[in-house]
This record gives structure tokens, sequence and C-alpha cells, in this order.
């Protein structure tokens, strides 16, 4: 009886407590792919709500900072994707030696990515049928095939399936600070890393000392916008292609309309295996890069042989993240024609986003509401935090910086890139200098960096 009771005690404490449960300790060893880096594993509860139930590791690496006279703290870090491993990103030479010097840099891999239960099922979405559906009868099929694959993933993935969206990411974060015994932790987000960076700042704004989100997904959108947005993005990445051809004597349409010839390719890519959603899938990959000379041969009919390049795991990922982070619900075909005539309005050129369209596409026949829905930011606790866009970026809409940084203008400040492709901090030196000196001395930096180079 009395254990019962001290149980029970003990649920309602960590209940009430923002950190959910005592600290555990991480056993580091050295990496056995990198001499440079620990590595280790972190125990967390499998359901943050039940503490007391079933358990998971995850997967932590981190370099130590090389002057530890000098040490700052830890600088916790994603690549986003999803799916790409932060415990692999974070003992990359993505930083500078400074960043290096100064910060223990720790990353973590999110719930099923990397060595955290990764959950992989590529090989489930065999011979898909369209995600561009004509009529109720191909949306059907979509439906059908959809929810095969998610009973198929869920059965070999086990009760992870289920437990993977960023709302339980953000909370195996915390744990990884408080086993590391750190107050407080930096972090640097990239892409989807950037919605676990917004929900620790909303949960665990007073623990964080700084914070930059790097080409930010907005978590407020709804299916409208998270389609529409970046549709218009991608267009807006063309036109910029579209310039610099213009101006550019090597580019090999220069003197022709781009505009044109890239209607004639369209026609051209109907006759051929791939078809022209497989030209448009090509070209917004140059334009996400940006790869301008590569863009200009797949127009011109010379693309070379290059394939579609995303996290391993990123299909099988963002089923149990983007679709439970997001209200990606497309009930019927009638609701699909809808988001299809908005894409097809705010993009004539490139006829919508490759990802943005996959991801809403993939979630069809996901049952019930997202258990991580989206909602307008609420960081009031948190500190100034950076956030940073190119403005030419098709991938991560610029506007989606400006609303966030709308959302919270007393705790943020925007630093646009004036450039183009996806991911800003090592694009120039104003880049990763302005974010260095913040993530170093909290020094906010000013407004805009000019485009570097004239791809």
């Amino acid at each position: 009886m009395r254990r019962a009771l001290a149980a029970v005690v003990m649920l309602v404490i960590w209940a009430g407590s923002a950190n959910a449960e005592p600290a555990r300790s991480i056993a580091w060893a050295p990496c056995a792919d990198n001499p440079e880096g620990e590595c280790g594993t972190l125990s967390v509860p499998l359901d943050w709500s039940k503490p007391l139930g079933p358990r998971i590791d995850v997967a932590v690496a981190r370099h130590k900072a090389s002057d530890p006279a000098r040490r700052v703290g830890v600088l916790m870090v994603d690549p986003g994707g999803p799916g790409g491993s932060a415990a692999e990103f974070a003992l990359s030479r993505l930083y500078s030696p400074e960043i290096r010097a100064r910060f223990d840099i720790v990353g973590l891999d999110s719930r099923g990515t990397g060595n955290s239960l990764a959950i992989r099922c590529a090989d489930l979405m065999t011979d898909p049928p369209s995600s561009y559906p004509a009529d109720e009868a191909g949306f059907t099929t979509l439906l059908r095939y959809n929810q095969g694959v998610l009973g198929k993933c869920r059965e070999r993935s086990g009760p992870i399936f289920d437990h993977a969206d960023s709302g339980a990411v953000v909370q195996d974060m915390d744990a990884v600070r408080r086993a590391l015994g750190e107050r407080k932790i930096s972090y640097l987000g990239l892409s989807y890393g950037t919605v676990f960076g917004q929900q620790y700042a909303e949960k665990f704004g007073g623990r964080l000392r700084a914070m930059v989100l790097d080409s930010v997904v907005d978590h407020s959108v709804d299916a409208r916008r998270f389609m529409g947005d970046r549709a218009a993005a991608v267009d807006d990445s063309f036109i910029e292609f579209a310039k610099w051809c213009d101006r550019t004597d090597s580019c090999v349409l220069h003197g022709q309309d781009v505009y044109t010839a890239w209607e004639a390719a369209l026609i051209r890519a109907d006759g051929e295996p791939s078809g022209r959603q497989g030209l448009i899938d090509l070209m917004y990959l140059a334009l996400r890069g940006p790869d301008w000379p590569w863009a200009a041969n797949l127009v011109a009919g010379t693309p070379g042989a290059r394939a579609l390049d995303f996290e391993p795991n990123y299909e099988s990922v963002r089923l149990t993240s983007v679709c439970q982070d997001f209200s990606l619900r497309i009930r019927n075909f009638a609701e699909y024609s809808r988001l299809r005539a908005e894409e097809l309005r705010r993009s004539p050129i490139m006829r919508g986003s490759l990802i943005g369209h996959d991801e809403a596409t993939a979630c069809v026949g996901v049952p019930g509401p997202p258990r991580n829905a989206p909602h307008r930011l609420d960081i009031r606790d948190a500190p100034k935090i950076l956030v940073l866009s190119a403005r030419h970026d098709p991938t991560t809409p610029y506007s989606w910086a400006v609303n966030v940084h709308r959302q919270a203008p007393r705790n943020t400040a925007l630093l646009t890139y004036e450039g183009w492709g996806h991911v800003a901090y090592p694009r120039s030196a104003c880049t990763r200098g302005g974010v260095d000196a913040y993530l170093l001395d909290l020094t906010v930096p000013a407004g805009s960096c000019p485009a570097a180079g004239d791809f």
C-alpha cells in the first residue's frame, strides 16, 4: 500500500513539473566512426504523459569544446529533414573554429531518425499511385494506398510510430539538457529543426540562453498555407533563375525567353518515361541549391543524370512528424481539388511545390487529428531568438520567417540573407559571422546580409 501511494505521489510531482522526470545520465564513449566525438544514449519515457511507463533510448553525440577555459556552454543542434541525424550533424564541419572551441556541440537524434529507433519503411512504398489524382477514383486509390503503408509501417516500427511528433522530441531535448547538468542551453536548428526549436522555446523558454532558427518552418500554418506558401516560393525562385539567365552569358538559355523555353520543356517531357512531373521535381532540386547552370540544362534538355536528394528515411519519418505536427488531413477529392487550385493559382510556372504537395498528400489517410497541432507561436518566456532566412528560399518560404517574427516581435530578431537557396547560415561571411556573434556574445546582428555570388 505504501509503495503504491509513493508511486502515486511521485507521479503527481512529475506531472506538475516542467521537467517531467528526474535527470538521468548519459554514458559517453568515443564514437565508432568519429574519434573526435563522444556518443551515448539517454533513457526517456516512450510517452511523456506516462513517465512511469515504457522507456526508449535516444542517441546523442557531442563534440566537446576544444578550448574549455573559454567554454560558453552547450549548443544543441538539429539539421532538419525531417529525418536528418542530429548526432552526426553535431560532429560535422559546418561550424566555425570559434564555435567548436567554445561550445560543447550536442546533437540528439530525434525519435524515428538515426540511432533513435529509426523508422524505415521506404521499401513499403513501392509502385505508389499518383499524388496528383485527377478524379475521385484517383483520390480513393491514393487514400487506400496510404492507409496500407501506414498500417504496415506502424506494425514494423512498433510503439515509436505513434510517439515521434515534435512535442515528444522537445521533451527529449530537455531531458538531454538535464542529463548534461546545464541550467541553460543554446540551440541552432535548420529547416524542420526549427519546429523543434520553436516548441522548445514555447515549453522551456526559461532554459534557453540563445536560439537560431535558420530557414524556419512556420508551425502556425494550415493546409492551405502549408501548400500555397511553398508553391509561391518555388515560383519566386524560378523567377530569380530566369533573371540570372538574362544577365549571364554562360547560361545556355541566355538570350532566350526562359519561360517559353520552360513550357516547351514540359511538353517535351510529356513524351519521356518520367513525364513532366519528373522534370518539375528535378527543377525544384536545382532551385533549392541553387544550381542554376543545371536548371538551365534541365530546360535545354541536357540535364545530366541526378536523383532527388533527401534524407534516407525522410519519406518514412514524415508520416510520424509532419503528419502529426500539421493539420494535413485532406478528407476527399473535393478538398484536394481546392488545395490543388490554390497551388496552381500561386505557382503557374512550377505548378506547385514538390515538398509541400508531397508532404500534404503523404498524410492523406492518417487517422485522427494531429497530436501536436499547429498554433500561434507563444514564446513569452524565451530570450531574444534569431530568425534567419534567405529571401528566395523555395523550400521554407521567406514569408514564414516574416510571420514567425510577426508573431513574437519582442522575442525575435529577423536576419535576411538577400540571396537564394535553402539554409542561409553557411552562405556568406555575413550570415555566418552574424550567427556566430549572436551565439558567442548574444550580439543581435543587423537586419540583412547581401547575396554572395551569382550562381
